[in-house]
């Protein structure tokens, strides 16, 4: 382990050192999270001129309102959520719909969502090389904004279905839900375009 991430301060004395005016500190805040902001921006607006303004906006609000903050979830996934939050107003803005005119996936009689079919994870393990990847990519890109978001925290950010149904706002058989229904649409298009291929 280096340096650096031996001594990387807590979220707790961060938000302090932050609300005790240490404006380096609100950079750390930045720099540790603006990786998971971006894909959330980029995921979720499809405006490029509108993309760094929602940025600076929601820094701004995570400034405002970090005295508000509570430590009941890691500040990544508070900050995400505000993220979220911001981009789902501007959708509004816009009159775009973060699912699209897809319907969510009915529950099953049991009450349960669909979450582990055998073949739900399939798709990434059999999609190998450069150009499968990159049709993966350019196809989740058409994907309606809330799959392609969760999507990319899902399987890319690597957080859990609790952090990503924190950040949504929904409940977790919601967004495994929803991760089901965006893979399902994902494995038919690109079935369709391999066997027009064929």
């Amino acid at each position: 382990m280096d340096q650096k991430e031996h001594h990387k301060p807590t979220d707790r004395v961060l938000v302090e050192r932050v609300l005790s005016g240490n404006t380096r500190a609100f950079g750390t805040i930045i720099r540790d999270t603006e990786g998971l902001v971006a894909q959330i921006v980029f995921k979720m607006i499809p405006d490029r001129e509108q993309r760094r303004d929602i940025a600076q906006d929601i820094y701004l609000k995570v400034f405002q309102k970090l005295d508000s903050f509570r430590f009941q979830s890691k500040l990544s996934t508070w900050i995400a959520r505000i993220a979220y939050n911001t981009c789902i107003n501007q959708l509004e803005k816009n009159k775009a719909s973060p699912i699209g005119n897809e319907r969510p996936a009915p529950a099953n009689r049991e009450g349960e969502y669909p979450q582990d079919y055998p073949d739900a994870h399939d798709l990434e393990e059999n999609l190998i090389g450069v150009e499968l990847n990159s049709l993966l990519e350019s196809e989740i890109e058409k994907l309606p904004a809330l799959y392609k978001l969760l999507i990319t925290l899902y399987h890319h950010q690597e957080l859990s279905y609790s952090e990503i149904a924190q950040i949504v706002a929904l409940p977790e058989g919601t967004v495994k839900s929803y991760l089901f229904r965006a893979r399902k649409i994902l494995r038919e298009r690109i079935q369709m375009i391999y066997n027009k291929g064929l």
